[in-house]
């Protein structure tokens, strides 16, 4: 995550990654969620926050869960089902359950049949956010697979190349291959030029917009840096502007449209205005043999992070390595949050009479 985003040091406090866990599952539990339901959802958050990922950990995501909770947007108890079965492939109707423990039972199924065929997919529809795609992607690395995670989000934010609308969202997408000794390849990114909810991060601590991030409320590109973020904007696509390569961006969200509204039945996601998901496992066993797939990606992730840096730069990193030494770092140190996410913590302590061990 670009230094910008971070959390100044003067307003950090450090919490212990397992107290942060145990916070988070005590406020699922009060939301109605089934036990097991509730780890799972801290978990996926709190392997966002371990990996520096705090777009998508409780700083972030947290607080609108439990306000659709409260308002009665998410089904705390669903009962998931499968609609459709074809060999290698499922279509899921979440019943108004949150992504974040519907989405790992998804790509579980997914897995399942990779086992069998080789190649498992799953769709997801009925459904609320499924935090960062990187989590569920990751599932399939125990397995010996490569993992495939995406979603449309529900809300439209991003205007194509040369719109004055928005059609999409950031629909995430995120990849996940197994190496031998490396840290594993872990790609999770939107298809906008920055994500949707880093713009909470400037907000809170009062980063500058830079150019190309955002456009006006009539598809303009803003193509200077901005002292702070405007209170009406829309997101560009990855790439920008046209001559910057937008239609890449525009082009891979309107396949993830593809891939998760129309093919759960939802439509598109400008119509639909809901979430919708597409998991994919890949057997490496199927194609190659499992030890010479590992060996070849250590030697792919090794030659890219041994790569001679250009000048001004200390080293090349690959997707998935700084977030392995960030975890390492946060397992040991602790996690560190801005102040005002730990008084939002306070509040909700007292709110719900829950008893926090940091706070």
């Amino acid at each position: 995550m670009l230094e910008r985003f971070k959390v100044p040091e003067a307003d950090q406090v450090i919490v212990d990654v397992e107290e942060m866990r145990d916070a988070t599952e005590q406020i699922f539990l009060a939301m109605g969620l089934r036990s097991d339901d509730a780890v799972q959802s801290a978990d996926v958050l709190m392997f966002n926050d371990l990996r520096g990922v705090e777009t998508h950990g409780v700083s972030n995501m947290l607080r609108s869960y439990v306000a659709r909770y409260e308002a009665g947007r998410m089904n705390p108890t669903p009962e998931v089902r499968v609609e459709r079965e074809r060999d290698s492939v499922v279509s899921i109707d979440g019943d108004g359950g949150l992504g974040l423990h519907v989405a790992p039972l998804a790509m579980a199924m997914a897995i399942e049949r990779a086992q069998e065929h080789g190649v498992g997919a799953a769709t997801v529809h009925n459904v609320g956010h499924m935090g960062g795609a990187g989590y569920h992607a990751v599932l399939a690395l125990e397995h010996d697979m490569v993992g495939v995670a995406m979603s449309t989000s529900g809300q439209l934010s991003m205007v194509p190349t040369f719109a004055a609308e928005p059609r999409f969202g950031t629909n995430p997408i995120a990849w996940a291959a197994p190496a031998a000794t490396m840290a594993p390849f872990v790609f999770d990114v939107g298809t906008t030029q920055v994500a949707q909810n880093k713009m909470r991060l400037a907000r809170r601590v009062g980063a500058p917009i830079a150019p190309g991030w955002i456009s006006s409320m009539d598809g303009t590109p803003i193509m200077e840096e901005l002292a702070e973020l405007p209170e009406k904007y829309y997101l560009l696509p990855l790439g920008s502007t046209r001559e910057l390569g937008s239609h890449k961006g525009y082009g891979l969200a309107a396949v993830i449209d593809i891939l998760t509204g129309m093919f759960s039945g939802i439509g598109p996601g400008f119509i639909a205005l809901e979430p919708a998901f597409h998991f994919m496992a890949y057997r490496i066993e199927a194609f190659t043999d499992v030890d010479e797939f590992k060996a070849n990606m250590d030697q792919l992730l090794r030659g890219l992070a041994e790569t001679p840096p250009a000048p001004g730069h200390d080293r090349v990193i690959y997707a998935g390595q700084l977030e392995a030494e960030e975890e390492r770092r946060r397992l040991a140190d602790g996690i560190p949050y801005h102040t005002e996410v730990i008084a939002w913590f306070r509040e909700t302590e007292e709110r719900l009479g829950l008893n926090f061990a940091f706070v």
